[in-house]
């Protein structure tokens, strides 16, 4: 009898456990939908509100001369710049998937993506947010994207 209760017990903490994540999975996947529909709109307001005040921004790619590079932004260029996001230009940066980990009050998100400028291929590349619970509610903490103009194919694979 003692087995079965303590069977019961454990699937019951299981089922509780994944439930809880699959909630924490979707609020995570709802502030990175939110990020990407202040870009797309051109929204700083809207992007801001996904934002930790404390944000660590950078950007990678390797340069014409083959020289790999790492770019540090602001958050307050990151908000200028799209804030200052031309009407008549389309952004769309099309995920391709999501690989989301979380402990506690901290989530890593991984994100293949495509991007596209007034409906033609710029880049591929892929996004990696980590994020912080912040009581209630979670913000990106940092943001390091990876851009490349070409060898797009890998990322298609991993979908």
């Amino acid at each position: 009898m003692l087995r079965i209760i303590t069977l019961i017990i454990a699937v019951v903490f299981s089922l509780t456990i994944s439930a809880q994540n699959q909630r924490e999975e979707k609020e995570i996947k709802k502030v990175i939908s939110i990020f990407f529909d202040g870009l797309h709109k051109g929204d700083s307001t809207l992007l801001k509100s996904t934002l930790h005040n404390n944000i660590k921004i950078q950007t990678t790619f390797t340069n014409k001369k083959g020289e790999k590079v790492l770019r540090t932004q602001s958050k307050e260029n990151l908000l200028i710049g799209v804030a200052n996001k031309k009407p008549e230009n389309v952004y769309l940066e099309k995920l391709l998937s999501y690989t989301i980990k979380i402990d506690g009050n901290l989530a890593s998100v991984w994100t293949p993506y495509e991007f596209y400028l007034n409906g033609n291929f710029s880049h591929c590349g892929a996004n990696s947010f980590q994020l912080f619970q912040n009581n209630g509610s979670w913000k990106i903490i940092y943001l390091v994207d990876m851009r490349r103009r070409g060898d797009c194919s890998a990322l298609k694979e991993k979908k």
